[in-house]
Parts: C-alpha cells; sequence; structure tokens
C-alpha cells in the first residue's frame, strides 16, 4: 500500500514537472560550427538554466527544419516559437529590414553597432505588428568579395556568376554586370562545386563554413556592409510563459548579444586567417575596385531611399547623428 502510494506520488510530481515543462523549437540556417550557432546553443543552455528546466529551447542547424526563408514565417504562425533570421533576406516585405544591407552604409562593427540602435525602434514596432519580438540581433563580419578573378575596377566582375542571397546582393550583380545567382548558404557549397556560381560577397566566416577556399582563390576585403542575424520570438507563446520565465528569457537574449557581438569580431580575424591557411589569398581592394563599389554603393542607398520613403530617411537619419 505505501509501495503504490509512493509511486502515485511520484508518477504524479513527474506529471507535474512534464505539464511545467515548455518546449520551444529554435530554427537556424547555418551549420553548428557557425559562431552565430555556437551562440544559439549557449543562450539555449541559459535559459534551461535560468529557468531550472521549466523552458527548453531547441536548436536546429543547417535549415535542418525550416529554410533560411521560411523561418520568419514559421516563428509569425506559431510553427516555431523562436527562430534566427537574416535580416536581409526580407527586405522586399519591408525595406528597413534591409538598411544594414546597403553596401558602405555602416562599413565597420562601430558604425554596425550605431545603426543597429537606429533600426531597433523600427524593427520592434514593426515585428510587434506582425506578433513577434525582436529578441536580440548579433552582426556578421564585414563583407568582402570571393571570386576566381583578379579584380582591379567593377569592369573585371562583369559577367561573373554571382551568388545573390538578398536583394541588395542581387542588385549589386546588376550595378557591375555579374549574373546574379540566387542559393542560400545551406546550398552554397554544392553550387560552387557544380559551377553554378563563381563568385560571390560574403564574410570569411562563411567563406571558411562553406569550404570556399576549395573552389576560389580569393578574397577582397572590401568592408561592404555587416548584416545582422535577429532572433525574433512569437508574441503569444512569449506572453504564455510566466513572468519569471519570461525575464530569463530577455536577460539571457541580452547575454547573447553582448556575446555574439563579440564573437563575430574574433571569427572576423580567426576566419580569416584559417582561410589564408587554406590558400586563401586576403586581398585590398584596388584604389579603382574601391572607388566603384563606392558608387554602386551611393546608387543603392539613393534606390533604398527611394522605396523606404520617410522612415528610411529618418532611420538613417538617426544614424548619421550618432
Amino acid at each position: 500500500m505505501k509501495f503504490s502510494f509512493a509511486l502515485g506520488a511520484a508518477l504524479l510530481a513527474l506529471s507535474a514537472h512534464a505539464m511545467a515543462q515548455t518546449k520551444w523549437d529554435l530554427p537556424s540556417a547555418y551549420p553548428a560550427s557557425n559562431f552565430h550557432t555556437e551562440n544559439l546553443e549557449q543562450f539555449a543552455k541559459d535559459v534551461d538554466k535560468a529557468t531550472a528546466g521549466k523552458l527548453k529551447l531547441t536548436v536546429h542547424a543547417n535549415a535542418a527544419l525550416f529554410k533560411a526563408p521560411e523561418i520568419k514565417r514559421a516563428v509569425q504562425g506559431g510553427q516555431a516559437q523562436i527562430g534566427e533570421i537574416l535580416l536581409v533576406n526580407y527586405q522586399n516585405e519591408w525595406q528597413l529590414f534591409g538598411a544594414d544591407g546597403v553596401p558602405f552604409l555602416a562599413d565597420s562593427y562601430d558604425a554596425a553597432m550605431k545603426l543597429y540602435k537606429a533600426q531597433k525602434p523600427f524593427l520592434d514596432k514593426k515585428l510587434g505588428e506582425q506578433g513577434m519580438m525582436l529578441l536580440y540581433a548579433v552582426a556578421w563580419p564585414p563583407q568582402g568579395i570571393f571570386t576566381k578573378r583578379t579584380l582591379n575596377s567593377a569592369a573585371d566582375m562583369k559577367g561573373l556568376k554571382w551568388r545573390a542571397y538578398s536583394p541588395a546582393t542581387a542588385r549589386i550583380a546588376e550595378l557591375v554586370g555579374a549574373q546574379p545567382v540566387t542559393v542560400q548558404q545551406a546550398e552554397l557549397s554544392q553550387a560552387m562545386a557544380t559551377g553554378v556560381v563563381d563568385s560571390y560577397m560574403s564574410s570569411g566566416s562563411t567563406g571558411y563554413d562553406t569550404k570556399t577556399y576549395e573552389y576560389i582563390k580569393n578574397w577582397y576585403d572590401t568592408q561592404a556592409w555587416l548584416p545582422k542575424n535577429a532572433v525574433i520570438v512569437n508574441k503569444a507563446a512569449f506572453a504564455a510563459l510566466d513572468k519569471p520565465t519570461q525575464d530569463a528569457l530577455l536577460k539571457a537574449g541580452a547575454d547573447a548579444e553582448a556575446r555574439g557581438w563579440a564573437a563575430s569580431k574574433k571569427a572576423n580575424t580567426e576566419t580569416l586567417e584559417k582561410l589564408k591557411a587554406n590558400g586563401m589569398q586576403i586581398l585590398q581592394p584596388p584604389p579603382q575596385l574601391k572607388a566603384d563599389m563606392k558608387k554602386v554603393g551611393d546608387t543603392m542607398l539613393k534606390e533604398w531611399l527611394e522605396k523606404a520613403g520617410p522612415e528610411g530617411q529618418q532611420l538613417v537619419d538617426a544614424y548619421k547623428k550618432m
């Protein structure tokens, strides 16, 4: 009798614990070895620890659960409660998502952080209207040009099979006479191996993750822009958490943001060294190429402001005052 009572009490305690535990899926588009994903894993551990296991986050790396362009919609629709997105991917939906993809608007970590601070109130408002909230954001390292060719000017980019992963990268291709081919990061190695693309613009981190050095030997350090990954949360899922769990999630997010920006700077230095060790040439852009790309940036900022309207102008004004 005592045994059955004890067993019943234990089962009741277990079921109460199971009921109290909330499980969230966190889709990401990048490999487990990428610094963004490592940061997500640490964030998930921090949430688990801070909530004493009440909120469990499962990170699904490398587009295993949803492909990169699907993640935002999945969080918005509640198929995933939380997810990591590349903001510039959604520029066609709302121009201000692509502010950090305008070439040479913010071309250093300090400038990128200022742009983020200017962009954040707009992001909070827009995501809030869409039933989501911004938890934190982390910049990628500065973007350069991976190419098999020697580049002295933008004219040398004519006819390149150029990987495009956002509206901005597709527009760069058009402006320099390259041929844009849409390829997400998870498919990039295969696209290079099969000759679908022979050039693209991204960080050293992406170059190392995708073993670009096996196919392409030049990287021009143009420091063109530092796009951000944002971790977004479904508002209804957040509202269903108790206050201590909400607070723990917000605190872990703030910690992940600070840690992520530091990790990005570290990854930039380390991955460029690793690329060099694997035979990649890390090159400074020649003056003419730099001047030509600056013109591309000026054209794209003008076009972006025309599409973004007063909101875009407000954001750029706020950024330039910082």
